[in-house]
C-alpha cells in the first residue's frame, strides 16, 4: 500500500506542463492543485490554451519576430511546455471589445462562435495568413499581429467543441476544441517539431488545412474571470490508472524526442562494443569457441563435459541478457550516448568472467599439470594487472580530478 501512496500523491516540478491539465490538478504544489476556477469560459476571460495531445505545449508568444526569410516578419507564436506569463491570452468577440463592468451580463464562449485571441503581454492578436509555416511547409504560418488588440480580418477564428451541439459553452479543461481560422479554414496545430535556435527550440505552431488531424485539438487550462463562480479542480481528477498510463506515455515521448546539446559526444549502438572505453572482449567469438571445441570430437572426460555444459548454459543466458539490453537501441532514432550501453555491459562483464573461468579450468585437460598451473596463474595475473591498470587510468573520472590532472 505504501507504494501506491507514493504514486498517488505527486509533487510539482518544472516539467508539469508536459502532462494534461487534469493530471496536473493532482500534483501537489501545482497551480491547478486544489485550484478553483470558473467551469465555463466567458468573453473577457484570461486563459491559457494547451494542446490536447500527450506532451502537448501551451499556446505561447513573445516579443521576438520570425527571422528574415521565414514567412512574414511578425511576432512568433510557439508551443511551450512550461508555465509562463507569455502563455496567457484574452478571449474576445471577433467584432467588439469585452465590457467587464459589474452591471454587464456575462456572455459565454460557445461552440461555433467567432473570436479573437489577444496575447496578454504583447497586446497583439493571434493571426494567420497564406505564408508558409517555418517547418511544416504544407501548413500556414501563425503569428501575432496588430497593436493594443487591434489587427485585421486575419485575426478572426472560429471555435469548434468536439462532440457537442452548436451553442454548447466551452468548458475549462474538459472541452476538446478546434480553433479554426475564419478566412482560410485551416486549424491551429501543434506537434513535437522543434523550431531552430531563433525560436528558442520551442515547438512549432502552424495552421493545418487537414481539419481531421488529432494534433489540432486543444483545451482551456487556466481560466481567470472574476464575474463567474468558481468550481474545484477536483471534479476533473483522472483515475489512478489514467494517470499511470499518461505518465509513462509522457516519459516515453520525452525520451524518444531527446536531441544532443551543443558540444555533447554522441554515439551509435554499433560503436559501443568496440569503443576504446568499452570492453575488449567479443562475446560472440567466445561463445563459438565453446561450441567448436565440442564439434571437433575431443575425448572429453565427464568433468570436462560438465564444465563445458555449465559454461555454455551460463553463457547463453548472459548473452541473451546482453542482447536484450543492447539490440533494441538499433531501432531508436533518438540521440544516444555511451552510457546507454552500461546495462548491457554488466552482462558482457559477467560473460567475460564465465569464459575466463572456463579457459583457466580447461587448460588442465589439455596440458601437463605444471604447464597448466603456470598458464592459469599467468592468465589470472595478466587479467588482474589489466583491471588494476584500468582502475588507475580511469579513477580520476570516478573520484574527481585535481588541478594538475586536469591540466595534463
Amino acid at each position: 500500500m505504501k507504494l501506491f501512496d507514493t504514486i498517488e500523491v505527486g509533487t510539482y516540478g518544472s516539467g508539469d506542463g508536459f502532462f494534461s491539465s487534469a493530471f496536473q490538478s493532482q500534483l501537489e504544489g501545482n497551480s491547478l492543485y486544489h485550484a478553483n476556477m470558473p467551469r465555463d469560459v466567458a468573453y473577457g476571460a484570461v486563459i491559457t490554451i494547451k494542446n490536447y495531445r500527450t506532451g502537448g505545449g501551451y499556446l505561447h508568444s513573445h516579443w521576438h519576430l520570425y527571422p528574415e526569410g521565414v514567412g512574414a516578419r511578425q511576432q512568433q507564436v510557439t508551443a511551450y511546455s512550461h508555465k509562463d506569463e507569455n502563455n496567457k491570452w484574452i478571449i474576445k468577440k471577433f467584432d467588439t471589445e469585452p465590457d467587464l463592468s459589474s452591471d454587464n451580463r456575462v456572455e459565454l464562449v460557445s461552440n461555433g462562435d467567432l473570436i479573437r485571441l489577444e496575447h496578454v503581454v504583447t497586446k497583439r492578436n493571434l493571426h494567420s495568413h497564406k505564408e508558409v509555416a517555418p517547418i511544416t511547409k504544407r501548413h500556414q504560418q501563425i503569428t501575432c499581429y496588430g497593436e493594443n488588440g487591434t489587427g485585421d480580418a486575419n485575426d478572426v477564428w472560429r471555435i469548434e467543441v468536439m462532440g457537442e451541439d452548436k451553442r454548447t459553452p466551452v468548458s475549462t479543461v474538459t472541452s476538446k476544441i478546434k480553433i479554426i481560422h475564419y478566412l482560410t479554414g485551416c486549424a491551429l496545430h501543434s506537434d513535437s517539431k522543434q523550431l531552430p535556435k531563433w525560436g528558442y527550440e520551442q515547438m512549432e505552431v502552424s495552421c493545418n488545412p487537414n481539419l481531421r488531424d488529432s494534433n489540432n485539438l486543444w483545451n482551456v487550462e487556466d481560466n481567470y474571470f472574476p464575474k463567474l463562480p468558481n468550481v474545484s479542480f477536483e471534479v476533473y481528477a483522472p483515475s489512478f490508472l489514467e494517470r499511470f498510463l499518461e505518465s509513462h506515455a509522457v516519459m516515453f515521448q520525452g525520451n524518444s524526442g531527446l536531441k544532443p546539446k551543443e558540444g555533447e559526444i554522441t554515439s551509435r549502438p554499433w560503436q559501443w562494443p568496440i569503443n576504446l572505453r568499452g570492453q575488449f572482449f567479443w562475446t560472440t567469438s567466445s561463445y563459438l569457441f565453446v561450441r567448436q571445441s565440442n564439434q571437433r570430437g575431443l575425448k572429453l572426460t565427464t568433468k570436462f563435459k560438465e564444465l563445458t555444459d555449465n559454461t555454455v548454459n551460463a553463457s547463453f543466458w548472459l548473452f541473451l541478457g546482453w542482447a536484450l539490453h543492447y539490440l533494441p537501441f538499433f531501432a531508436m532514432s533518438r540521440v544516444l550516448y555511451f552510457h546507454h550501453y552500461f546495462p548491457a555491459l554488466i552482462f558482457n562483464s559477467m560473460l567475460s568472467a564465465v569464459i575466463l573461468n572456463y579457459v583457466m579450468n580447461a587448460v588442465h585437460y589439455f596440458l601437463p599439470q605444471f604447464l597448466a598451473d603456470l598458464l592459469r596463474h599467468l592468465i589470472l595475473g595478466v587479467t588482474l594487472a589489466c583491471v588494476f591498470y584500468s582502475f588507475i587510468l580511469f579513477s580520476p573520472l570516478a573520484y574527481g580530478m585535481d588541478n594538475s590532472a586536469a591540466v595534463q
